[in-house]
């Protein structure tokens, strides 16, 4: 089949593209570097031309708040309205995990902006809710930095790594559409402040990780213990341990 992948040079879009390459499918990466614009629509009909699949992996180029609500609605808006020109059957869409829990931030009251326009067109859709990136642990400690200290909650998280999720993407894409929102999350849960303190000292990063439970998530979101975690009956849970991947890092530096 052919799949459009929107954002498909970023992170996940890259290897989302090459798992479904290697099985043989018929793979467009679009992004506006590839000359495709979700925001001004330039190159979408031509990307999405006999397209039976489309996978938005997107993600704004700025995290200020008009401007991150601004491309995940207007960039929905026009990717839907050419999916419904050119009768594509299944959305796709990479969302994160507790997003209806983490409001106080612009960036998720975006996430949630773009999860009801695509619940609420007549194209089917499947929205995939990740956890945190392992690959991300690093911006998270930059954002809570103080000086040498590391200013961070005890709440709970399950990382996964980006290749994980990026496999739950190819099932997804490929599979029938779920009409609904399905959480993917790692095999273990951490306390944030214990995770960012391992893998500050796996790295060699001097900085001290202090617990303070009034710390924010992100410098912007009050987090609890039930914020950043799937929901334990549904989530698909991946293989991936932390440790693994940390070894893995540590062995390529």
């Amino acid at each position: 089949m052919k799949i459009v992948v929107i954002g498909g040079s970023g992170l996940i879009g890259a290897k989302l593209v090459n798992n479904l390459e290697v099985l043989g499918h018929e793979v467009a990466a679009a992004s506006r570097s590839l000359g495709v614009n979700t925001l001004t629509g330039e190159g979408l009909a031509e990307a999405l031309h006999a397209a039976e699949v489309v996978v938005d992996v997107s993600n704004s180029p700025s995290f200020e708040d008009k401007a991150v609500l601004e491309f995940f609605e207007t960039s929905t808006r026009n990717l839907l309205a050419a999916e419904s020109a050119a009768g594509v059957g299944h959305h796709v869409a990479l969302s994160v995990v507790g997003t209806e829990r983490l409001l106080q931030s612009g960036y998720f009251r975006a996430k949630m902006a773009q999860e009801e326009l695509i619940q609420d067109s007549k194209i089917p859709y499947t929205i995939v809710r990740a956890t945190q990136f392992f690959e991300f642990l690093g911006g998270i400690a930059d954002v809570a930095t103080e000086g040498d200290i590391v200013r961070l909650p005890p709440a709970l998280m399950q990382p996964i790594v980006s290749d994980d999720i990026a496999a739950a993407l190819v099932d997804f894409t490929l599979g029938t559409p779920v009409n609904g929102i399905v959480d993917v999350a790692g095999p273990d849960q951490f306390r944030m402040d214990e995770l960012i303190r391992q893998y500050l000292s796996a790295i060699q990063d001097p900085r001290q990780v202090v617990t303070d439970k009034n710390a924010l998530y992100y410098g912007s979101v009050e987090v609890n213990d039930q914020s950043l975690v799937p929901d334990e009956q549904s989530a698909r849970i991946t293989t991936t341990h932390f440790q693994d991947w940390l070894s893995s890092l540590i062995s390529q530096r």
